[in-house]
């Protein structure tokens, strides 16, 4: 399809009780940008059940204009009501560009619209830019198994549309908003929804770890050397209030689950402050925490490449470094 507007759309998640995910307000940051370079908005579109919390948030994060469709068939997400709601929406207004978080939901409804629309998808995109030129946006992700960065563009087809890695950008601090609030009436029936949630299962949802939100990661690789010696990164995580995350090799050795995973296969994070305990900081994982405000690396090899990347560095075993690293925290904090 051709775009009628040079505006720039970015889909702010929704949770179930109607406030906004991390990983949609984060595009606003760059999509500010984006809309700029391009000469165009920025668009927030809200899709959710009792979205006002949503609403306001992407207004703070300085969306020009939001875009809002509500209903009760919006409360959990399925892929037929968001999917058709979005294309509406999309045909109806003829944006040049739409931005989607590479969140579960971002990677099911990305291809079907890019399908649907006969329009380019770049998956996990890690940075963005628009080139001056053309106005094509130039997506970078990584390829060949995070060996290299590729830029690609969708000269043809509009709108240009990619997910984009949770935790890649930041939020901008909250500003008094002024956006232009747009409300569509537009409803899916439940014949045409053919997926329906059931149940959701606690226990499964309750060993999920959130770490694009934290502030504070103690993360663990090959050196943590079992699933045993996470516990002294957990009773670091929890004098620091934080969370515990860990390299693809760790995953993979059945140490610790793999939502903790933080990489090229896993998440995206930019916590303030990064704890890479016994991480060799092969670029694969580098890709995923590059992000972090501070970076303190710990590793017996002072060779190790996560050591270019880190503020602080100590060359040292994990496990005598760590208890002492705990009792120096618990007594600044008594």
């Amino acid at each position: 399809m051709e775009a009628k507007t040079k505006d720039l759309w970015v889909f702010v998640e929704t949770k179930e009780d109607g406030s906004a995910r991390n990983a949609g307000l984060e595009l606003l940051n760059p999509g500010r940008m984006l809309a700029e370079k391009q000469g165009g908005k920025l668009v927030a579109v809200v899709i959710g059940n009792g979205v006002d919390a949503a609403v306001e948030a992407a207004a703070g994060q300085g969306a020009d204009q939001i875009l809002v469709v509500e209903g009760e068939e919006y409360q959990h997400y399925t892929t037929d009501a968001y999917v058709n709601a979005m294309e509406h929406l999309i045909l109806k207004y003829g944006p040049t560009t739409l931005l989607i978080g590479a969140t579960n939901y971002g990677r099911d409804m990305g291809p079907c619209l890019s399908s649907r629309l006969k329009s380019g998808l770049t998956a996990d995109c890690t940075a963005l830019d628009v080139e001056e030129e053309t106005g094509n946006i130039a997506w970078t992700r990584p390829a060949f198994g995070g060996n290299l960065m590729a830029t690609i563009v969708c000269p043809e087809g509009r709108p240009q549309i990619g997910t984009v890695r949770p935790g890649v950008f930041k939020k901008q601090e909250p500003v008094t908003g002024h956006a232009e609030i747009i409300r569509e009436d537009y409803h899916v029936s439940a014949d045409q929804i053919r997926t329906r949630l059931i149940e959701v299962i606690r226990d499964a949802a309750e060993t999920m770890v959130d770490l694009e939100g934290a502030d504070i990661i103690v993360s663990g690789g090959r050196g943590v050397g079992s699933a045993e010696g996470f516990d002294q990164l957990k009773d670091l995580a929890d004098v620091l209030g934080g969370v515990v995350g860990a390299s693809l090799a760790a995953v993979d050795s059945g140490w610790i689950p793999y939502a903790h995973q933080v990489g090229q296969t896993g998440k995206t994070v930019a916590p303030k402050l990064y704890i890479a305990c016994g991480i060799s900081g092969a670029i694969q994982h580098q890709a995923g925490m590059s992000g972090s405000d501070c970076v303190v690396a710990i590793n017996k090899d002072p060779e190790a490449p996560i050591f270019e990347v880190a503020n602080y560095g100590i060359t040292g075993n994990l496990h005598e470094v760590l208890p002492l690293l705990t009792q120096e925290v618990r007594k600044l904090k008594a």
